[in-house]
Parts: C-alpha cells; sequence; structure tokens
C-alpha cells in the first residue's frame, strides 16, 4: 500500500514509520463491519496515520481472501476487481487520517474502534470535466433538462414552448415536440423510458414518443401552470394498461392521470396555495409541497390524504427522496439494460428499490424560502426527524445522492450544502460560486455532485475530498438546469443564454 505495508499475517498490521510531527506510536486496534454488521477480517492493529485509501486497499484485500477461501476455483480477473469504499466511525464519515479522526470526534484509543465499510458504487464515474458540445435549437432560455432512465436519451424544456429531443451520442438536435403555446417549465421521463411528460404555462400536460417526437396525448383539467410531474414507480405500477403519473399545478391541485385512457382518476385537492414540487414515493404515496408552507402525504390509490406535515414558516420550494434514483432508473441496471417482460421489470424495479431503501421507511427532504429544511419520515409520522438550519437565503433544491446515504442542498446564498443522509447532520458546505445556485445533480456512484448557478458556471463537487473538483465555465448566462445521466458518462446544462450543453469527461 504506497509507501506503507501493512500485514495481516498474524492478525496485525504493521505501523508505519511515524511522521515528522512526532505522531503517537500507540496503534489502533479496529475491526471492520459492513452496514449490517458483519465483520470483514479479524481485528487489526493499524497505525494512526492509516488513510481512507489505505484502509480501502486493505478491505478489497481482506474481502478477496475471504473470496478465495469460499471458492476452489481461482478467478484470475475477479482478483484484480477493486470496489471503491467509504469509512463511517460513529455515523461520520472517515475523510482524514484514523488519528486525526479520533483527535478531532475525542474518541477513545483504548477501545476496539468499529469501522462501517459501505460500497460506493458498483462502477466509478469520471467527473466532467470538459464541453464536448454546445448545441443550438431552442430560441428562448432552457428551463429544464433530464436524461432518461436508461441514460440512452436526453430531453429539455424551454421558453420557446417546445421540448427538444437530443442525440447526445453524436451529440445533435434530434426531435423537436411542438404543442405547447407557452413555456415548457418541467419535463418528466416514465421509469420505462418510453413516455415523456412535459408542463408548462398553457396550463396543460402533454405526452411524447421519445424515439419519433409524435403527441401522444393533450391532457387538461388545470387551471394554472404545471409545476411539477412525477411518475408513478415502475415497482408499484399495476399493468401496462394502467400507467399512471401526477401533475402539479398553481392552481393549489395535483391530478393523477392514467396515461391510456387520457383522463384524470382523481384530484389532489387540500393545499390553500399554489404547489411548488410533487413527488411519488416508492411507499404508495404521493409528496406535494405548496406555498401554504405544509407538505402533505396523499394515498397514490384514492388520493386521501394520509400525513399534513407542518413546520415550515415559509413557502415551501422543493422536496426530495432518499429513493429517488432506484425510482427514476426503475429496472435499468447501471448499463441502461432492462428485462423484456413487463412482469420481470416490476420485478427488476422492485429488487433494485428494496436494496437501496433496505426495507427502511423513505426519507423525504423538504427545503423553504425560510431558509430551513426538515427531514421526514412520512409513512411513519408526521413528526420531522430533525430541522436542518445553514443556509442564509432560500433554498432552490435538494437532491439525495443515489445510495441515499448523502443529500445536498442549494440556495440563493451561493452556496451548496452537504448532509447525512440518514441522521441530516451537517457534513460540510461547498463555497465557490459567485451568484446563485438553482440546481444541483448526482453522479449515479454518489461520489460527486455538479451545481448549476446564475454565475453561468458548472461546478463539480468531490463528495470523498469535501471540495472543489471542477470549474466548468462555457455558458454566457445564467444556468438553470443541469442534470447527470445514471449511465454516469455524461452531463447537461440548459440556461439564459438558450444553448444546450453536453459534458463529458
Amino acid at each position: 500500500m504506497s509507501n506503507k505495508r501493512m500485514k495481516t499475517t498474524t492478525n496485525t498490521v504493521e505501523p508505519s514509520k511515524m511522521n515528522n510531527n512526532n505522531m503517537s506510536r500507540i496503534n489502533i486496534i479496529a475491526q471492520l463491519v459492513d452496514t449490517d454488521g458483519n465483520k470483514a477480517g479479524p481485528q487489526l492493529d493499524l497505525p494512526q496515520d492509516c488513510s481512507s485509501e489505505q484502509l480501502e486497499e486493505l478491505l478489497n484485500t481482506l474481502l478477496q481472501s475471504e473470496r478465495n477461501k469460499s471458492s476452489e476455483e481461482d478467478d484470475g480477473e475477479r482478483q484484480q476487481e477493486k470496489l471503491p469504499y467509504e469509512f463511517y466511525i460513529n455515523d461520520q464519515t472517515l475523510i482524514t487520517d484514523l488519528g486525526k479522526h479520533l483527535e478531532k470526534t475525542k474518541q477513545s484509543m483504548e477501545q476496539v474502534l468499529k469501522i462501517v465499510y459501505a460500497p460506493q458504487a458498483l462502477f466509478r464515474v469520471r467527473p466532467v470535466t470538459r464541453c464536448s458540445s454546445a448545441i443550438p435549437g431552442h430560441a428562448e432560455a432552457i428551463l429544464s433538462v433530464s436524461f432518461s432512465p436508461c441514460g440512452k436519451h436526453l430531453c429539455s424544456g424551454s421558453g420557446d414552448t417546445t421540448v427538444r429531443l437530443w442525440n447526445h451520442e453524436s451529440e445533435g438536435p434530434k426531435v423537436t415536440c411542438k404543442g405547447h403555446t407557452n413555456w415548457v417549465l418541467c419535463v418528466a421521463w416514465s421509469p420505462c423510458a418510453t413516455i415523456i411528460a412535459s408542463g408548462g404555462m398553457d396550463n396543460m400536460v402533454r405526452l411524447w414518443d421519445p424515439i419519433t417526437g409524435e403527441s401522444k396525448g393533450i391532457l387538461k383539467g388545470h387551471k394554472k401552470h404545471i409545476v411539477g410531474l412525477s411518475w408513478e414507480p415502475m415497482h408499484a405500477t399495476k399493468s401496462v394498461n394502467d400507467i399512471r403519473f401526477v401533475s402539479a399545478s398553481a392552481d393549489g391541485t395535483a391530478k393523477v392521470w392514467n396515461v391510456n385512457r387520457k383522463i384524470p382518476l382523481f384530484s389532489l385537492s387540500a393545499h390553500s396555495r399554489a404547489l411548488s414540487s410533487i413527488k411519488w414515493g416508492g411507499e404508495g404515496l404521493i409528496y406535494t409541497a405548496s406555498r401554504d408552507t405544509t407538505v402533505y402525504a396523499w394515498d397514490a390509490n384514492d388520493g386521501k390524504i394520509v400525513r399534513q406535515l407542518k413546520g415550515h414558516a415559509h413557502w415551501v420550494n422543493t422536496l426530495a427522496l432518499s429513493s429517488e434514483f432506484a425510482l427514476r432508473t426503475g429496472a435499468f441496471d447501471e448499463t441502461g439494460k432492462k428485462e423484456d417482460s413487463f412482469e420481470s421489470q416490476k420485478e427488476k424495479a422492485l429488487e433494485r428499490y428494496k436494496k437501496l431503501t433496505k426495507n427502511k421507511p423513505e426519507r423525504l427532504i423538504s427545503g423553504s424560502d425560510d431558509f430551513t429544511m426538515f427531514l421526514w419520515e412520512p409513512s411513519h409520522s408526521k413528526t420531522a426527524l430533525k430541522r436542518l438550519t445553514g443556509h442564509v437565503q432560500l433554498i432552490n433544491h435538494v437532491a439525495f445522492s443515489p445510495d441515499g446515504k448523502y443529500f445536498a442542498s442549494a440556495s440563493f446564498d451561493k452556496s451548496v450544502k452537504l448532509w447525512n443522509g440518514e441522521t441530516g447532520d451537517f457534513v460540510c458546505t461547498f463555497r465557490g460560486h459567485v451568484g446563485a445556485v438553482y440546481q444541483i445533480a448526482w453522479s449515479a456512484d454518489s461520489r460527486f455532485v455538479l451545481s448549476a448557478s446564475k454565475d453561468s458556471t458548472l461546478k463539480v463537487w468531490s463528495i470523498r475530498l469535501k471540495k472543489l473538483e471542477l470549474d466548468l465555465p462555457g455558458h454566457s448566462d445564467e444556468i438553470y438546469a443541469c442534470d447527470w445521466s445514471p449511465l454516469g458518462t455524461k452531463g447537461a446544462s440548459g440556461g439564459k443564454d438558450k444553448m444546450l450543453r453536453l459534458w463529458k469527461h
């Protein structure tokens, strides 16, 4: 391991040569365990200057050794496979070396230290580092961009009343979907990636074929503009003839639609002011946020109120679910492939959802104009788990990491803040933007956050290093929207300069 050799021959690890800072020679007895409490190898005698990178290498060696013992055949390829891991001590991420971490957290070195490890992802996403294309086409500002659940398609909505589909492989325009008569405010992909829904200032929701761009339906019923769209999760969809999604409007209502029949099934009406955000969760609940300062949880089958979540003192702007990545990608794996039959897709989607949630309740984050956020478990309680403070301006956007371990918040105070996704504890602040931060997007392996700002730049932040990874200039005006492909290969952004920009490594 780099210049420091570690052995496990006698269940110990040789201490490295001490640094010039006269670090104490007392080693740390530690036990590596997974998130379920299962031990990995024996107790280890670790030097105080052991870093997370060295622990990762050691853990891969221990796990490979255990696999070799349980398997008679020697798989050469598998032996070279090394996965990225993150390490936690008492729910705090290990960033510095062990000694500094224990000193900072004032923990005893006389007891066996339990170090919890968790795989970061099955694959590593390389951070987007450069603009590969600036594609003209829209005649007005781009207000939303979204990659498909399979990561192979890209669409955008604009103030020029169109939805555009882009070929992000050849990096050129593909199809223009015309039909809206006013700004297109939001777009959303079905979890099977076969339909796009768009909502606009014309009070209508339209459905589109993502391959041909042809209209698949016009849904009328709202009295004011559409502010959000969310599809029923793949694992909860009853049949191919009963595909549903929900739309939220500034008229204070949300409507659940049957896509096949092009009719509203029922309305969610309880808010006294305009809605601002909507999410369809994996536990049979729909969540709505409103300018009336409340969040409601509704039964997705009959539209009845399950919970009213109170606490905010001003408009609630944004919602995020801990299971959102699994709900977004449905049955698609990390390579963008899915099963053929509908039933197999449902099973795969349910398997991926359960793997992410580990049969724990979904967590919901709400961000508000009152500069605060609340962490909830709406299926269990109307009382918030935690109130999160720190931002000094209104909160625009919140998003959970794909693995649910963190969430990030973007604010008008020009900062992005990182939080523990389970406890709500503050982790760090990312500073660097010189304008309001409008939107954020996570890499599929939860290692990077992409932020879009009023200052005309995108920035990539490293979760492990807790600092700026890359600065991405290129836009000539405010950036309103950004997204990162579920495949991890590309990012996309759009804003006031009317250009769709693609980013890659």
